[in-house]
């Protein structure tokens, strides 16, 4: 739940390519203008294969977005037998959007689980990455070749790059070390790195930070997520301290990545930003599946044609398809109704994982992931009501400023937003 700025709701993406379908996506690069100006964007897919769903936060001094409208049709309100009004196409789009986000980022901790007992994690990287890096280097060359890339993109891509191949190779062994269900619910925490970097970095979030709700939230997750992890059976053994500590290693670093993304790819499409991305991540994973993956990565080779099909999918699946899906449910939906629906996704991956694992969580640590989950949700609320207020207040000091009043916030918004 990166306290990062979002896609106006109301300016729709276009209909999500199949994965890299280059010309479409690169189309899709090209809205920047349009479709976002001025803002920045969190392209970690922390909302699904990270574990923690993103919170993307419109510029305060920005104008809102126009509230959605009815037609106007002359008449009065329906009468009481009027047919229901169908879901927007954009907004039935969006939920099947979201709920493919799920289903495709819950199967990426499955995924990696299952490979752990055939190849390495640098060789399963390795492989991973750099299809999926194949899939969306057409994106980054189309949107180049029509002048639509943003000058310095791949500059200004090189530290995120740097955060994100760190964050993959933590969480991807935390598969070699505990199971799937366990490493997701663990991965709630990365909301409290998130809330503190934002606060030492942001001056402007720390208004959200400060509120009731979200430090409630904070100490929720805290809490369930020790539940969560300790539990459970010989939760000091050092097999499952040393997973534990390499999924707070990945959730810490998912959430500087976040924060490196708003920082230093202010302005560029979401799209845009992780085709450049996930070049540089994916030369990190393959020199380092060289130097340390068995023979250089040719182990995968020795899995069956079956098996290696499966192991590219995962990447199409987690890495290609997964974050077009993820950016067009938030242009169809909003942010906060993505970030909600993807806190499911520890329950999901759980839930599969014991038939698929014999993974078997206790009472206990249901609760505690219920805790988690929940303060995560209260932290989504509680940057979403002050975000709400803040456009209210500009709405505001617009229409008195349109009048002749002097602009100035009602008292009662003031209020309402310290207290959160």
């Amino acid at each position: 739940m990166p306290l990062i700025r979002s896609l106006p709701p109301d300016r729709p993406m276009d209909a999500p390519p199949a994965p890299p379908a280059p010309d479409r996506l690169a189309r899709l690069a090209g809205h920047n203008a349009s479709l976002c100006p001025g803002t920045s964007y969190n392209t970690s897919g922390v909302g699904g294969i990270n574990g923690v769903g993103n919170l993307w936060k419109q510029d305060a001094g920005a104008p809102p977005a126009d509230p959605p409208t009815l037609p106007a049709s002359g008449r009065g309100p329906p009468a009481i037998d009027a047919p229901t009004r169908q879901p927007a196409p954009g907004a039935t789009l969006g939920a099947v959007m979201i709920v493919m986000t799920l289903a495709g980022w819950s199967s990426v901790p499955l995924f990696l689980r299952h490979f752990a007992e055939s190849i390495d994690a640098w060789t399963s990287n390795g492989w991973r990455y750099g299809f999926a890096a194949l899939m969306w280097l057409p994106v980054a060359l189309v949107a180049r070749a029509r002048g639509r890339s943003p000058a310095g993109l791949w500059r200004r891509a090189l530290v995120p790059s740097a955060i994100n191949a760190a964050g993959q190779v933590c969480f991807t062994w935390a598969h070699y070390k505990i199971d799937p269900g366990l490493l997701t619910f663990g991965l709630r925490v990365q909301v409290i790195f998130v809330a503190v970097g934002a606060f030492l970095l942001f001056p402007a979030e720390r208004r959200i930070v400060r509120t009731r709700g979200f430090l409630a939230g904070f100490v929720m997750v805290l809490a369930g997520t020790t539940g969560a992890a300790f539990f459970g059976e010989n939760p000091f053994a050092p097999e499952r301290l040393a997973g534990l500590g390499l999924a707070l290693g990945a959730g810490a670093l998912f959430a500087a990545y976040g924060l490196s993304v708003r920082r230093f790819m202010h302005g560029v499409n979401p799209v845009l930003a992780f085709a450049a991305i996930s070049q540089y991540t994916a030369a990190v994973m393959l020199g380092l599946m060289v130097v340390a993956g068995d023979r250089a990565g040719a182990g995968a080779l020795d899995l069956t044609a079956p098996q290696f099909a499966l192991l590219l999918l995962s990447a199409v699946i987690g890495i290609a398809l997964g974050h077009v899906f993820y950016y067009t449910s938030i242009a169809r939906l909003g942010v906060a109704v993505t970030a909600g629906v993807l806190q499911l996704q520890p329950f999901a991956v759980a839930l599969a994982s014991a038939p698929l694992f014999a993974e078997r969580l206790s009472v206990a640590q249901w609760i505690g992931g219920c805790v988690a989950v929940a303060g995560a949700l209260l932290m989504l609320d509680a940057q979403r009501r002050v975000s709400r207020l803040d456009r209210l207040a500009v709405a505001l000091r617009e229409r008195a400023g349109a009048d002749g009043a002097i602009a100035e916030p009602a008292p009662a918004v003031c209020a309402v937003t310290r207290d959160g």
